[in-house]
C-alpha cells in the first residue's frame, strides 16, 4: 500500500511538473481530429495567404522579359494569355485563401468554445467532488477566478494566439526555403536575424512566464475581495464600513496592478527590439539585393518577389510579442485549472447501493474520533445509536462536536477512527448519493438559491408538481406566508433568499425536507433563529414530520426537543449524559442546569 501510494503521489508530481502545454494536450485528446483539421487550414490559409507576392514577380517578370518571362517558358508567348493566367491564378488563391480563412476561423474558436465549455464542466464537477475541508480553505473568489477567468484566458489563446503561432511558423519555414531557392546569395541577409529573434521570443517567454504567475494569484485574491464583499454587504453598511473596505480593495486592485506593470514592462520592451533585429535583415536585401539586381545576378521580378517576401517573413514576427503575452497569461492560466482537477478526491464513492425505500434508518456511531485537519480532536471515541424510526436530541454548549456529527454522518468529512453504520452498513461502503438521498437535513444556515419559492421547494425533488410542492408547504405551515407574496409560489426569493425572513426562510427549507421525504432527517439548530410565534409554527410541522422517521435534533433551545425519545448531552466531543427529559432532570447535571437557565428558575449568573 506505502509503495502504491507513494508511486501516486509521483505520479501527480510529475503531471504538476510538467509543461502546461502538454497538460492540455492530455486534457484535449478527444478534440485531437479537430485540432489536426484546425493545423491544417491555418497552414494552408498561410500558404495561399503567401502566394500573392510571387504572383506579383511573376506579372513584373511578364512586364519586363515579356516574351523571354518565366510564364513563356511554359509555352505561352502571348502576353495578354500571360497575364490571363495570373489573373486566373490570382483569383483561385484568394478564393482558397479566403475558403481557408473562414475554415480556420470557425474551427478554432469553436475548438476553443468546446474546450472551454468541458474543461469549466469538469473543473466543477471534480470541485463538487471535493470533501468540505478543500473549500474551508480556499476562498470562494480564488475558486471563482479558476472557473471563470482562467479558462476565459484560455479561450482568448485558442481563438487567436495558436493560430497566429503557426502561421509564423509556417511562413519561416516556407519563405526561408523560398529565399535560399530563388536567391542564395542574399538570402543569408534575411534570415540571419530570425535566430535571434526566436531567441529573443523563447528568452522574454521564460522572463514572463513567473510574472504573469503573479499576475493570476494577484487576480485570485482581489476576485476573493470582492466575493466576500459582495456576500457580506449588510454586515459592511451595518458597521459603516465601507470607507475600510474600500481601502482594502484599493490595495488588492494596486497589488494587481502593480504585478500587472511588471509582466507589460517585460511585455512592452519585446516589439521594439524585434523591429531593430528585423530592420537589419530587410535593409540589407533592399541594399544588397538591389546591386545584385543592377549587376544582372538577380532577376528584377525576382528582386520584387524578394522584398515583397521579406516584409511577409519578418514583419509578423512583431506580432510574436503579443501571442506570447497571450500564451503565457494562458498557460498560467492552464497550470491553475489542471491543478485543480489533479486535486485528489479523498472521499471514496462507496459501491454498496442502498435504495431508500428499503432504508430503515437504524444509526449507530462506534466509538468515533475526529479531527480537523491541524487541530485536536472535537470528537473523542464517542458511541451512539438511535433506533430506526426514533427522534433523539443532541444538546451542549457551542463548540461541543454536536455539527460535526451531523457532517460525519452525511460523510461531509472521512471518520478519523471508528465507524458509522446506517441499517448496519458502513458509511464508507454506501454508495455516496444513496446515502445523501436518504438523509433530509434542515440547518440553522438556509441556503435557498435565486429563483422562484416553488424551485426552492422542489430543489432535490426536481420531478415533483405543483400539487406536492403546495402539500410540502402546507405541512411546513409555510403555504399561508407564501400566498401572501406577490407572486405565491412563483416568487422571486433573491440571492439566498434575502427577500425573506428568517423564519420564512427555514419553512421554506423544512418544506424541502418534507418534499423529499427522507427515512433520516437531520434538524441542527432549525429553530434558533426565529421568533417565538414562527418557532411554535416550525414545531407543529416538525411533530408531524418526525412520525416514523428516524431524527436527529440539535438544539439550543432545550424547549423544541423535550419530547424526544432520547436526549444526548455532549461536551468537548464526547457524551456525558443521556436520558429522557424526565430524567435528565432527576439527574440534576448539566442538562437541568441548562433547562432551570432556559426556563427562568435560574439566572445565568447564578
Amino acid at each position: 500500500m506505502a509503495q502504491v501510494l507513494k508511486s501516486s503521489r509521483s505520479q501527480k508530481q510529475l503531471r504538476n511538473s510538467a509543461h502546461p502545454l502538454k497538460r492540455l494536450l492530455d486534457y484535449g485528446q478527444d478534440y485531437r481530429k479537430k485540432i489536426r483539421l484546425a493545423v491544417i487550414c491555418s497552414i494552408l490559409n498561410k500558404l495561399f495567404d503567401l502566394a500573392p507576392p510571387v504572383l506579383i514577380g511573376f506579372a513584373v517578370d511578364v512586364v519586363v522579359k515579356q516574351k523571354d518571362s518565366i510564364i513563356a517558358s511554359w509555352g505561352i508567348t502571348d502576353i495578354f494569355w500571360q497575364f490571363l493566367i495570373l489573373s486566373f491564378l490570382t483569383v483561385v488563391i484568394w478564393v482558397l485563401e479566403s475558403i481557408f480563412e473562414y475554415a480556420l476561423e470557425t474551427l478554432w474558436r469553436n475548438l476553443a468554445q468546446s474546450i472551454q465549455h468541458d474543461l469549466r464542466l469538469d473543473a466543477y464537477n471534480h470541485l463538487q467532488n471535493l470533501e468540505l475541508a478543500y473549500f474551508e480553505e480556499r476562498s470562494t473568489g480564488g475558486l471563482m477566478s479558476i472557473l471563470s477567468d482562467d479558462i476565459n484566458q484560455l479561450e482568448r489563446f485558442l481563438d487567436v494566439g495558436a493560430n497566429d503561432i503557426l502561421q509564423t511558423a509556417t511562413t519561416i519555414i516556407i519563405l526561408g526555403a523560398a529565399f535560399f531557392i530563388l536567391a542564395p546569395n542574399v538570402a543569408w541577409m534575411t534570415i540571419l536575424p530570425i535566430p535571434f529573434i526566436l531567441w529573443g521570443t523563447f528568452a522574454f517567454q521564460d522572463l514572463l512566464e513567473p510574472r504573469y504567475a503573479d499576475v493570476r494569484e494577484k487576480l485570485s485574491f482581489l476576485n476573493s475581495r470582492l466575493s466576500n464583499n459582495l456576500s457580506g454587504i449588510t454586515t459592511i453598511k451595518s458597521f459603516t464600513a465601507e470607507d475600510y473596505e474600500s481601502q482594502r480593495l484599493a490595495s488588492d486592485s494596486d497589488a494587481y496592478r502593480r504585478s500587472n506593470r511588471q509582466a507589460i514592462k517585460l511585455s512592452a520592451a519585446f516589439v521594439p527590439l524585434i523591429r531593430m533585429l528585423i530592420l537589419i535583415g530587410f535593409t540589407s536585401l533592399l541594399l544588397f539585393g538591389g546591386m545584385s539586381a543592377v549587376n544582372g545576378n538577380m532577376t528584377v521580378g525576382t528582386y520584387s518577389v524578394l522584398v515583397f517576401l521579406t516584409q511577409r517573413l519578418l514583419w509578423p514576427l512583431t506580432r510574436l510579442g503579443q501571442t506570447f503575452d497571450l500564451y503565457q497569461r494562458a498557460m498560467a492560466s492552464t497550470n491553475r485549472v489542471m491543478n485543480l482537477l489533479d486535486t485528489k478526491i479523498t472521499i471514496h464513492p462507496g459501491n454498496v447501493d442502498l435504495p431508500i425505500e428499503k432504508v430503515r434508518g437504524e444509526i449507530a456511531f462506534n466509538h468515533v474520533t475526529f479531527a480537523y485537519q491541524d487541530r485536536q480532536p472535537v470528537i473523542k471515541n464517542l458511541s451512539l445509536k438511535i433506533p430506526a424510526g426514533t427522534t433523539i436530541a443532541i444538546v451542549g454548549s457551542t463548540g461541543s462536536g454536536k455539527s460535526t456529527l451531523v457532517k460525519l454522518l452525511l460523510r461531509f468529512y472521512e471518520i478519523t477512527s471508528g465507524t458509522i453504520t446506517v441499517d448496519n452498513i458502513d458509511l464508507k461502503d454506501i454508495n455516496l448519493q444513496d446515502l445523501r438521498r436518504c438523509i433530509g437535513l434542515v440547518s440553522q444556515d438556509v441556503f435557498l438559491f435565486h429563483g422562484t419559492v416553488a424551485e426552492n421547494i422542489a430543489y432535490g425533488t426536481f420531478n415533483a408538481n405543483d400539487k406536492e410542492i403546495i402539500t410540502a408547504a402546507k405541512v411546513a405551515e409555510a403555504h399561508e406566508f407564501i400566498m401572501q407574496l406577490p407572486q405565491g409560489y412563483q416568487t422571486i426569493v433573491g440571492e439566498r433568499g434575502q427577500k425573506l425572513s428568517g423564519g420564512q426562510r427555514q419553512r421554506i427549507a423544512i418544506a424541502r425536507a418534507i418534499l423529499k421525504n427522507p427515512p433520516i432527517l437531520i434538524l441542527d439548530e432549525a429553530t434558533s433563529a426565529v421568533d417565538n410565534e414562527t418557532e411554535a409554527a416550525i414545531a407543529r410541522s416538525l411533530e408531524r414530520i418526525t412520525v416514523d422517521r428516524t431524527t436527529i435534533a440539535i438544539a439550543h433551545r432545550l424547549s423544541t426537543i423535550r419530547n424526544a425519545h432520547r436526549i444526548y448531552v455532549v461536551e468537548y466531543g464526547e457524551i456525558v449524559e443521556s436520558g429522557t427529559h424526565e430524567e435528565l432532570l432527576e439527574r440534576n447535571g448539566i442538562y437541568a442546569s441548562l433547562w432551570r437557565v432556559q426556563s427562568g428558575l435560574k439566572s445565568v449568573n447564578s
